[in-house]
């Protein structure tokens, strides 16, 4: 991924729940201390996701459908002992991405139990 696809994709990012503060935002670097560290991985979470999509909800538009993922570190732990056997679930998706996946949106849900709005 070019570092200009890099930049596009960020600058589809919203960031609401940190104040609108210039010492803040620049403690929060989306960009340069997630995206441009992990480009190829990224990537491929987001390719998990639209996989998941087309599984669950094909002729929707993409979106987290949480009643659909409530258990996601029994989830996580299922994908990472998996990848040791085989690197691809039956789907195509890495087991890795899955588990990046996962552990992305349990780390949101915790956050948002957190700092619920």
């Amino acid at each position: 991924m070019s570092e200009e696809e890099l930049q596009m994709l960020t600058e589809t990012f919203t960031n609401d729940y940190v104040e609108d503060v210039a010492k803040e935002r620049k403690q929060t670097p989306v960009f340069s201390g997630v995206l441009k560290y992990f480009p190829d991985a990224i990537a491929e979470v987001a390719k998990c996701s639209f996989a998941g999509q087309q599984q669950h909800n094909p002729d929707k538009p993409l979106a987290w459908d949480r009643s659909k993922s409530g258990d996601e570190y029994d989830a996580l732990m299922r994908h990472l002992m998996d990848s040791t056997i085989d690197d691809y679930d039956t789907d195509g998706t890495l087991h890795l991405a899955k588990v990046a996946w996962r552990g992305l949106a349990g780390l949101q849900k915790h956050l948002e139990n957190l700092n619920p709005k």
